[in-house]
């Protein structure tokens, strides 16, 4: 399992551990951590999942894909770190991952 933290707009944390092979998201939807809506269910066709990776992860995540890309079009507030949370995939080297969560989701 891998722990990640989510960080509400408010600064409420929420640490959770991950079962590796699922998403960001996933693993919000099934801990119940407010601010992921998520309304795709996953299929990069929203943006209701963006979040902001933590600095220091940013490299470990990866880059987003052409298509998260022009779905972070849709999102609030995109900044450079950025991310859709249902394409990052967790795995073991992603345990400590922390990621804040925008105040809207749209």
């Amino acid at each position: 399992m891998a722990s990640i933290t989510y960080i509400e707009h408010d600064g409420t944390e929420h640490v959770v551990d991950v079962k590796p092979g699922l998403s960001v998201m996933e693993g919000a939807i099934r801990n119940n951590v407010p601010g992921i809506d998520a309304d795709c269910g996953g299929a990069c066709a929203c943006a209701t999942c963006h979040v902001y990776v933590d600095e220091a992860w940013r490299e470990a995540t990866g880059k987003p894909s052409a298509m998260e890309e022009s779905m972070l079009d849709f999102a609030e507030e995109v900044e450079p770190n950025s991310r859709l949370s249902c394409q990052i995939r967790v795995s073991d080297a992603l345990s400590g991952l922390v990621v804040r969560l925008p105040q809207n989701q749209h």
